[in-house]
């Protein structure tokens, strides 16, 4: 089949485009709608590196006919009336984000919300912006630390999907903000406001998503930066080092992944007198299953039956006024120059200075 025109139009004012961009999450809490939603994640050799002769068995034969059923069950634990949690505010900050900045910039924007995996996709927000003349669009991965496996996967999928363009948009793409001052200062926030409301415990536990030790040796900086992130919120609360500790969550497989695990480390806590502690996430922009279910049920639950008193989880910033102002003044910064953002910038004749283009156009012969 022939691939369809991609027919230019004229006249269409251009606007500036920004598009979050967070993991995903399935449709629905059933096995039949994770089984989708896991195949589009584990296929993507971002995620898994082995070599596809390998891996396809043991994804198709084992993954994919067992967990399934399995993870639907947890997702049912965290579901709400808005749907999954991680959608739910996701879909929050693109509006609080696009209601901000409107007023902010001069000239038109489109701001929209797509998952590297499932629904909106990537593709379908894309087409979207393209359709409303979206010409310059900045890309932001709702990943604080970067990781080839998170933040490198989106960049694949929006390059590899402006191959088919014809015309493609001017891009700049945020590949990390794990130490930016308003990020480590909305952590920090989020911390005190929760100690006001429950007394510090023992220890401050940052619990992030690991990766395999490979990934690490290879080149990839994300355990670095997710240490640099802890150590400026423990430097900000004044934190010595026996009050806090980074670990990593999530392990998949065998192999060996970051350490200390997070799960060992929530059954040995109690035995070093570390009976009342705070754990906090901060390499997820939103509460979502490995947040909910997997810190704030499953460790909670190892953590208490080794003989924890007290296990405080910290949520995610979520849509909080100090994330919130975070992400527009990272935005903000990085779209720095375009047009739309400058007080220069009068929309009013962009307006009439597009129309005019149109019909000069027509009068050349190009399609109504």
């Amino acid at each position: 089949m022939a691939k369809k025109k991609q027919q230019h139009k004229h006249g269409i004012q251009q606007r500036l485009g920004i598009l979050l961009v967070n993991l995903g999450t399935p449709d629905e809490p059933t096995a039949k709608s994770v089984r989708k939603y896991l195949a589009q994640f584990l296929r993507d050799t971002r995620v898994i590196e082995i070599p596809r002769l390998i891996w396809w068995p043991i994804l198709y034969l084992i993954i994919l006919v067992t967990r399934p059923k399995a993870s639907a069950e947890k997702y049912k634990k965290i579901w709400t009336e808005q749907g999954s949690p991680l959608m739910h505010y996701s879909r929050r900050q693109a509006q609080f984000v696009e209601k901000v900045l409107s007023n902010k910039f001069s000239g038109p924007i489109n701001v929209g919300l797509a998952m590297t995996y499932g629904n909106p996709s990537i593709k379908s927000e894309l087409e979207q912006m393209r359709k409303s003349g979206v010409q310059r669009l900045l890309v932001l991965p709702l990943y604080p630390q970067y990781s080839a496996t998170s933040t490198a996967a989106v960049f694949d999928q929006v390059t590899r999907i402006f191959r088919s363009w014809r015309w493609i948009p001017e891009l700049r793409f945020i590949h990390s903000y794990h130490d930016h001052k308003l990020y480590i200062d909305a952590l920090v926030k989020s911390i005190k406001l929760n100690w006001e409301k429950n007394k510090p415990g023992d220890i401050l536990i940052f619990s992030f998503h690991g990766i395999p030790q490979r990934n690490f040796e290879l080149g990839d900086p994300y355990f670095c930066q997710c240490h640099k992130t802890a150590r400026l919120v423990a430097d900000q609360l004044e934190l010595p080092d026996h009050r806090w500790q980074v670990v990593f969550q999530s392990r998949f497989g065998r192999t060996k992944w970051l350490q200390p695990y997070c799960a060992e480390t929530m059954a040995e806590l109690p035995k070093l007198g570390r009976k009342n502690i705070d754990v906090i996430c901060p390499g997820f922009a939103s509460d979502c299953l490995e947040t909910l279910e997997e810190i704030n049920m499953e460790n909670k639950e190892i953590f208490m039956r080794a003989g924890g008193q007290s296990f405080n989880y910290i949520p995610a910033l979520n849509d909080s006024p100090a994330h919130m102002q975070a992400l527009c003044t990272l935005i903000s910064q990085h779209t720095f120059g375009w047009p739309e953002t400058l007080q220069s910038y009068d929309a009013g004749k962009a307006a009439v200075e597009a129309k005019e283009s149109r019909e000069h156009a027509i009068a050349l012969g190009a399609e109504r």
